[in-house]
């Protein structure tokens, strides 16, 4: 079994300011998001400045935020939130919803095709390798405030979590979610969209992986205590959520192929 590093949640304290490492894993994630945006923007969106870019990333960071935060709110526990509407702005304790986040994000890059005149998938094409990189720096933020842990195990990679009331050995899902959602989606989406790709094909491909990769992590993450499993015994509101964009993502880049003439 390998030790916690029980890591401080809160990164800096000044008085009453404090800097919780949850919220600077968004920072990171969105600053190397910015960063890796400017080195791809000659290659897919020429004509942009600088600014046209900057303007992207503060639409879709609001989006990340504003939608992430809500569709907590609503998939995940909307009771507790009805019975306290100010939890909602406690964003430090955690509490955001990927497919929330997703939504916001779709709709932040449609105002934005729109307000630019770009062709929406063009652009989601453009978005869709940027995003594990904050996926990746968020989940590290979840194993820092120990939280969304895995079920009991006896591997030797188990680690037992503060925040666990029943204090035993569990898989470290958090982690398992940087590898795959983070590190292996970068990389794969990555290769992929270095090379000319049918309009639609990267954000399908993106669609899929990490539908399927949330999927096969959620078997051994312990499910929200408010909702427990949704049906079988096993199915949770992240695979419930995962499996349309699934489906979606192959159609997407079935007619995205379709469409090109071109075989994958």
């Amino acid at each position: 079994m390998l030790t916690y590093p029980n890591i401080d949640p809160v990164a800096v304290s000044l008085g009453p300011l404090q800097i919780h490492w949850y919220g600077l894993m968004y920072l990171i994630g969105i600053g190397g998001a910015w960063w890796l945006a400017k080195r791809r923007l000659p290659e897919h969106f020429p004509e942009w400045t600088k600014e046209t870019l900057s303007d992207l990333v503060f639409w879709v960071a609001l989006g990340v935020i504003a939608g992430g935060r809500l569709g907590y709110v609503l998939f995940y526990d909307l009771s507790a939130y009805i019975d306290n509407p100010l939890l909602i702005l406690e964003i430090w304790k955690g509490g955001m919803s990927f497919h929330g986040g997703l939504l916001g994000v779709l709709l932040a890059v449609l105002w934005f095709s729109y307000k630019q005149k770009a062709p929406f998938f063009r652009l989601m094409d453009f978005v869709a390798p940027l995003v594990p990189i904050g996926l990746g720096t968020g989940r590290i933020g979840n194993f820092i405030n120990s939280e969304l842990w895995g079920k009991a195990t006896d591997l030797p990679w188990a680690m037992v979590f503060p925040n666990d009331p029943a204090q035993l050995a569990r898989h470290p899902s958090q982690l398992y979610q940087f590898a795959l959602e983070g590190v292996a989606l970068f990389t794969i989406l990555w290769i992929y969209s270095s090379k000319p790709r049918p309009t639609m094909s990267v954000s399908g491909l993106f669609a899929i992986c990490y539908g399927i990769f949330r999927f096969a992590v959620e078997f051994v993450r312990v499910p929200d205590a408010q909702l427990g499993y949704l049906a079988f015994g096993w199915l949770t509101m992240g695979q419930l959520l995962c499996i349309p964009m699934i489906l979606l993502g192959a159609l997407m880049m079935g007619l995205a192929y379709r469409r090109e003439g071109r075989q994958l």
